[in-house]
C-alpha cells in the first residue's frame, strides 16, 4: 500500500509556479492537454523501450540514477535496473529524452510520460537522475522526490486550478470522477487520486484503488490489501490512524463480485485521531483492472445517550 505524500506548501508552490509558466506558454489550453504539445514547448523526445529489449543500451547517457541503483557506463545495469524495479518510465537528463514502457497500455503512457515532465521541470532533481556522489537517495527521499513529480504530473495534466474548480462546482460522487475524466483524457485511477486531494482540502475525503475485492491477485498481500491509500489534506489530518486494512474489510462486504462497473456502496463509520466517531460514504467502481472506492465524509456519528427512569414508589 502507498499513502500520498502531502507536500509542505512551499514546495507545492514553487512546483505549481513553473507548471503555470509552462500552461502560459501553451497559451493556457482547453482539456484536454497535448502532450505532444509540451514536449515541443519544452524541447523534450519521447521513446520507447522493453525490459528486455538490447536496444535500450543505446539510449543510456554516460552515467544515470535509476532510483536508488547506480549506473555508469554498463547499461545492462539500466535493464536489470528495469526489471527488478518494475520501471515504467525514466527521464535521460543528457539527451532531454523520456523513455516509457511499450508493453503498457497507452492511456498509462500519458500519466508516466507527466510525471518524467515533472522531473525535468525540477532542477533540484537533475543531480539525482545523472547519479551525483554527493547525493545518495535514500528511500525517504525517492519516495519524496517521486512524490514532487507526481504533484508537477498532476498539476500539469489537470490543467492546475481548473479541474479543482470544476471537481469543486459539482456535487461529490463517483459520476464527478467519470465525467471529469472523460473531459481530461487522463485515466480513472489518476483522476480519482487528484479528486480526492482537490476537494478534500477542508473535508475529509479516502480513495482506495486495489484490486477486485472478490477476485484477489496471486500475490495478494491480506496485510496490505490496497494499491493506494488516497488521504485528502482534510483525512490525513483528523483520520490519521484509519487502517487500510479495516477499510478494506467493509469494502468486501459491500462489494458484488460482478466483473466490471459498479460494484456496490455503503456507509461506513470511521474514528478520527480524537476518538469520536463520523459517518462516511462510500461507493466502488471496478474497471476491469482495479476496484476505484470513493469514501466521502457525511456527519459525526450521533451518540446514543442511555436514559433510565425511576419506578414510581
Amino acid at each position: 500500500m502507498s499513502k500520498n505524500l502531502i507536500l509542505s506548501a512551499r514546495t507545492a508552490a514553487d512546483i505549481d509556479q513553473r507548471i503555470e509558466r509552462v500552461l502560459n506558454g501553451l497559451d493556457n489550453p482547453e482539456p484536454p492537454l497535448r502532450l505532444e504539445d509540451v514536449r515541443e514547448l519544452l524541447k523534450l523526445d519521447v521513446g520507447f523501450y522493453t525490459a528486455d529489449d538490447p536496444s535500450l543500451a543505446r539510449e543510456v547517457v554516460s552515467k544515470i540514477r535509476v532510483a536508488t541503483i547506480q549506473v555508469y557506463k554498463r547499461p545492462s545495469l539500466l535493464v536489470d535496473a528495469i526489471k527488478k524495479m518494475s520501471l515504467k518510465a525514466l527521464y535521460l537528463p543528457d539527451r532531454k529524452r523520456i523513455l516509457l514502457d511499450s508493453t503498457l497500455p497507452k492511456l498509462k503512457h500519458r500519466w508516466n510520460e507527466a510525471h518524467e515532465v515533472g522531473h525535468s521541470l525540477l532542477p533540484w532533481h537533475e543531480d539525482l537522475m545523472h547519479g551525483d556522489n554527493d547525493h545518495t537517495l535514500s528511500t525517504a527521499c525517492h519516495e519524496h522526490i517521486e512524490a514532487e513529480a507526481n504533484f508537477a504530473g498532476g498539476r500539469l495534466l489537470f490543467l492546475r486550478d481548473q479541474f479543482t474548480e470544476e471537481a469543486k462546482s459539482s456535487k461529490t460522487s463517483f459520476e464527478n470522477v467519470k465525467a471529469l475524466h472523460q473531459r481530461y483524457g487522463n485515466t480513472m485511477s489518476t483522476t480519482l487520486y487528484r479528486y480526492v486531494e482537490s476537494i478534500g482540502s477542508e473535508v475529509p475525503v479516502l480513495g482506495v484503488i486495489c484490486g477486485h475485492p472478490h477476485r484477489p491477485p496471486s500475490d495478494f498481500n491480506p496485510k496490505k490489501p490496497t494499491k493506494y491509500f488516497i488521504q485528502s489534506p482534510a483525512f490525513k489530518t483528523r483520520f490519521s490512524n484509519v487502517l487500510e486494512t479495516d477499510v478494506f474489510a467493509e469494502l468486501k462486504k459491500y462489494c458484488s463480485n460482478k466483473g466490471g462497473g459498479p460494484l456496490g456502496s455503503s456507509e461506513m463509520i470511521l474514528e478520527d485521531d480524537n476518538g469520536d466517531s463520523h459517518r462516511f460514504y462510500f461507493e466502488t467502481f471496478f474497471n476491469r483492472y482495479d476496484a476505484l472506492t470513493l469514501g466521502m465524509y457525511l456527519e459525526p456519528e450521533k451518540k446514543m445517550v442511555a436514559i433510565s427512569r425511576k419506578r414510581a414508589s
